[in-house]
């Protein structure tokens, strides 16, 4: 198919537009892109409202579905409207032109990661307004800010507003991952993510002396026991192919700095670690393991937690969530193939399930080079299509729970 013929489809032809508007980082301008969902919900004829749970810039837009029976707890279609930045120049295509090639391929920074969700929940419930059918329960297509960057002045803010305890939330669908073969990705739960910033003071003097208790030694030391652990990580995986990327504990050495020129020892060094933490690891003893290296290493350093999530309970799939046995019946009857992992790195949905409401991660793209955050991110025109009937069925099944 040609990339005229893929150009005159409605549902790409809205995508395309909401590609194009770039709402990337930093300094996000989400001015545009509120008015584009306006208009979208204009052309659903739902309502939409714009909320600023923490500042004026970040806004968090809401279309409702209104359903037959209001009083029942809600559903939540989530996506965030923020991308990450570009690197212009290792593109073959401008990022937020959303060019279609002769493949069918749309090329965009959003388009897996993931404005293409949030459109493709508004194409499925316009097939399904135009076939009459209205939903029990009501649906609120959430439109989020500052996901890529944590989420603090977001979602995480959302979720403590007046507004979102009156929308009296039961369920919560967000983003999964891209696949690059036919199975689908569902995440029911995501590690924690904790940074560590540990400060190591020591004797100081010229560099032609084996001076006692330095502070590199120190740090070599936690550094290599560090180090070492997450060696037997990439072991386990390597051991046992049933593991994901979220089933393990990632730890890296993301910064160091210190020291004034080469022959003068100075008199500290700091490192920063980016942890990522399996939901099946003991926190506590985690911790302990850790401060216990440092204090074997000599003493002397100085330990910082300067981000710690606590852990939050995975989203159950069994009959005891009437939500997921729906989501579930709608995969049978898609004769959808689906691996259930941990996403490995952090969504909106952990703000969500932290609440005590249920929530899973899924994007119905397959069969598809994974290229988030990644340079000519892109996904077939035919692929966002069938998304959208994807959702369709899914949104129908939820719906009636």
């Amino acid at each position: 198919m040609s990339s005229k013929k893929w150009e005159s489809n409605e549902e790409i032809q809205i995508f395309r537009e909401y590609l194009q508007i770039p709402t990337v980082h930093p300094d996000v301008d989400y001015t545009d892109c509120v008015e584009f969902l306006k208009r979208q919900a204009s052309s659903l004829n739902l309502p939409v409202d714009v909320v600023y749970p923490a500042v004026k810039t970040k806004p968090v837009v809401i279309i409702k579905w209104l359903g037959s029976q209001p009083e029942l707890p809600s559903i939540i279609l989530n996506s965030h409207t923020d991308v990450v930045p570009v690197f212009r120049e290792k593109w073959t295509h401008d990022p937020f032109a959303a060019d279609i090639d002769e493949e069918g391929r749309i090329y965009a920074r959003g388009t897996q990661d993931m404005k293409s969700v949030g459109t493709q929940y508004l194409g499925a419930i316009r097939l399904l307004k135009a076939s009459g059918f209205q939903p029990k329960r009501t649906f609120y297509v959430t439109f989020v800010p500052d996901e890529e960057i944590g989420g603090e002045l977001g979602m995480k803010a959302f979720v403590k507003t007046d507004y979102y305890k009156e929308m009296n939330v039961g369920f919560s669908l967000d983003e999964g991952a891209t696949s690059p073969t036919d199975v689908h990705h569902l995440f029911y739960a995501e590690r924690l993510r904790w940074a560590l910033k540990l400060k190591a003071s020591g004797t100081s003097g010229h560099g032609s002396l084996l001076l006692p208790d330095t502070a590199g030694v120190k740090l070599n030391y936690v550094v290599n026991k560090l180090t070492e652990f997450r060696t037997s990580q990439v072991q386990r995986m390597a051991k046992d192919s049933s593991l994901s990327a979220g089933d393990v504990t990632t730890v890296n050495l993301t910064q160091l700095s210190g020291g004034v020129q080469s022959n003068v020892v100075p008199p500290s060094f700091e490192a920063v670690f980016d942890m990522r933490i399996a939901i099946t690891v003991d926190l506590v003893a985690f911790e302990k393991q850790i401060r216990d290296w440092c204090e074997e290493a000599g003493g002397g350093i100085e330990i910082e937690f300067f981000r710690k999530e606590p852990l939050i309970g995975p989203t159950n799939m069994d009959n005891s969530n009437p939500y997921w046995v729906a989501l579930k019946a709608a995969i049978d009857e898609l004769d959808l193939k689906i691996r259930p992992i941990v996403c490995p790195g952090a969504t909106d949905s952990r703000y969500i399930r932290e609440k005590g409401t249920p929530a899973f991660g899924f994007s119905p793209i397959i069969n598809t080079t994974m290229r988030i955050h990644d340079h000519d991110e892109f996904l077939q025109a035919d692929v966002y299509l069938n998304g959208i009937e994807v959702y369709k069925k899914i949104i129908r099944n939820l719906a009636e729970v």
